[in-house]
C-alpha cells in the first residue's frame, strides 16, 4: 500500500485555509471546525488543524454547548492540543457564552434635525472650542458609528474629507450627519460651514454616500442644513 502524506493547512490552497477563508469569504462561511482551527493554530504530525477539530467536535456530538462544558484536561486527551490550546478554545466558548448574556445596545433612529439633537446636544455643551463629528447611519437611518474628526478654536476647525469617508466606508454607512458646534453663540451657518459642507457631499457622492444634514450646536439651540433647505 502506498502512504500519502496529509497536506498541513499552510499547503493548502488559499481558499481552503480557514484563515484566509474567513477573510475572503466571510465569518459565517467558515464551520464549527474551521473556526477552532483558527484557534490551535496547528494540529500534529498526522492530523491537521481542522481535523482535528472535527474530531473533538464529532465526540462532542457536534454541540458547542456539550464542548463547552469540557475541562482543559479533557482537551488535553488529544494528540496535539496542549495546555495552550486548551485554554484558548474554553475562553473563546466563554465569550460565546457571555455574549448571549448581554442585551444588545439599540442605537437611535436619527430622521430628523430634532433626533439629532436630542441624541447629541450632550456632547456638544459647554464647549470652550470648536468639535466637528460625523455620525454614521444604516439605510434605515439608525446610527452604526460615530467619530470625531477635528477640534479646533473659537470659529474653526479643521476637517480631513478624506478621513470623514475613511470611517464612512469601514462602517459600511448608507448615510451621514455632519455635526459641529459654534462656540460663539452665533446661531447660523459661516460661509465656510456652506462651503465644507458642499464639498463633502460631493465627495461622498462619488461613493454614493448621501450627506443627511449638517447640524450646528450652540449651547442653547441648533441649526440645521436640512431645516434650512441648504442640502
Amino acid at each position: 500500500m502506498i502512504a500519502t502524506n496529509k497536506l498541513v493547512i499552510r499547503e493548502w490552497s488559499e481558499a481552503d485555509r480557514p484563515r484566509e477563508k474567513l477573510l475572503d469569504q466571510g465569518r459565517r462561511a467558515l464551520s464549527d471546525a474551521e473556526l477552532m482551527a483558527i484557534l490551535i493554530g496547528s494540529g500534529s504530525r498526522n492530523e491537521s488543524a481542522v481535523e482535528l477539530c472535527r474530531r473533538i467536535l464529532a465526540d462532542a456530538k457536534n454541540n458547542l454547548n456539550r464542548l463547552s462544558k469540557l475541562e482543559a484536561h479533557d482537551l488535553c486527551h488529544y494528540k496535539g492540543i496542549g495546555m495552550a490550546k486548551a485554554i484558548s478554545i474554553i475562553a473563546a466558548l466563554e465569550i460565546g457564552r457571555r455574549r448571549r448574556e448581554t442585551a444588545p445596545h439599540i442605537m437611535p433612529v436619527l430622521s430628523s434635525s430634532k433626533h439629532v439633537n436630542e441624541y447629541f446636544r450632550g456632547n456638544m455643551q459647554d464647549l470652550p472650542h470648536e468639535e466637528f463629528w460625523v455620525l454614521y447611519l444604516n439605510t434605515g437611518c439608525r446610527l452604526i458609528d460615530k467619530q470625531f474628526i477635528g477640534k479646533g478654536g473659537q470659529d474653526f476647525t479643521p476637517v480631513d474629507i478624506r478621513v470623514i469617508l475613511r470611517f464612512a466606508l469601514q462602517a459600511k454607512a448608507n448615510s451621514l450627519i455632519l455635526v459641529h458646534n459654534h462656540p460663539s453663540g452665533t446661531l447660523r451657518a459661516s460661509q465656510a460651514d456652506k462651503d465644507l459642507t458642499a464639498q463633502v457631499v460631493a465627495a461622498a457622492a462619488l461613493l454614493e454616500l448621501q450627506v443627511n444634514d449638517h447640524v450646528i450646536f450652540t449651547d442653547t439651540s441648533y441649526f440645521s442644513f436640512r431645516d434650512e433647505d441648504l442640502l
